[in-house]
């Protein structure tokens, strides 16, 4: 099973097989070696969710060097809803495990490029998200991390993954040639679309999140229906 992966893989692999059984707690990367998708602002707001909506233990792993979930937790005023963690370390696969294990949701904010950092919370992850917006460059761009995580499979066959489409200009139809970029690829697309929406960057600013500052927006709507695709997989098209 595990001849044709790298060494890389297989050394990761081999380390982390230990780990599998001992924690209860879901574990959601989200990742995509281009930036500017919006993977934080997903993270944090899926987070919140998780931990202002459904009252779970939610805790938020910052694996990005450039620290933007961490800077969005020192802007803010208000209590804390989770925990944010630095762990931007090519070891996040050994070390995070025994963490969470005390929360019911763990959401890594990953890496914005392909790297070891990128591997370790692969084989980190339960659930894999990668966000994309909805332009073919976009799609088309996503060949590299879907080898990774076909690489990680080898180790962990019940890592899920899908994509999901991130700041879909509001009132407008995806394309048919998004779709078509879509077809190809062997991760699905989840139904649920988060338009592009001012209150996210608002939000960000002062260290809220949508569930927070504005509970019944569709904003807010948006993540909900995402997040719960994401636990739920009869309710988004994971099943």
């Amino acid at each position: 099973m595990l001849g044709n992966a790298t060494p890389a893989f297989r050394f990761l692999g081999l380390q982390i097989y230990a780990f599998l059984c001992l924690r209860f707690t879901m574990i959601i990367g989200l990742l995509n070696q281009k930036g500017g998708v919006g993977k934080t602002t997903l993270s944090l707001n899926l987070a919140a969710h998780y931990a202002a909506t459904l009252g779970k233990r939610v805790l938020l792993v910052d694996a990005d060097p450039q620290g933007s979930a961490q800077a969005w937790s020192n802007a803010r005023e208000e209590p804390p809803l989770f925990p944010v963690i630095g762990m931007a370390k090519p070891s996040l696969h050994r070390d995070l495990p025994d963490m969470a294990k005390d929360y019911d949701v763990t959401v890594i904010d990953g890496a914005p490029r392909v790297s070891e950092l990128g591997r370790a919370a692969i084989l980190a992850s339960d659930f894999v998200l990668i966000p994309v917006q909805p332009s073919p460059f976009d799609v088309w761009a996503t060949d590299e991390i879907v080898r990774l995580i076909q690489e990680a499979q080898q180790f962990k066959p019940d890592i899920r993954a899908a994509f999901a489409i991130n700041r879909r200009i509001v009132n407008t139809a995806i394309g048919r040639d998004v779709m078509e970029a879509f077809a190809g690829l062997p991760f699905p697309v989840l139904p649920q679309v988060i338009g592009q929406r001012v209150i996210f960057a608002e939000t960000a600013a002062r260290g809220l999140t949508v569930a927070e500052a504005a509970p019944k927006s569709e904003a807010a709507r948006e993540i909900a229906a995402l997040a719960n695709a994401i636990l739920n997989p009869s309710e988004g098209s994971l099943s």
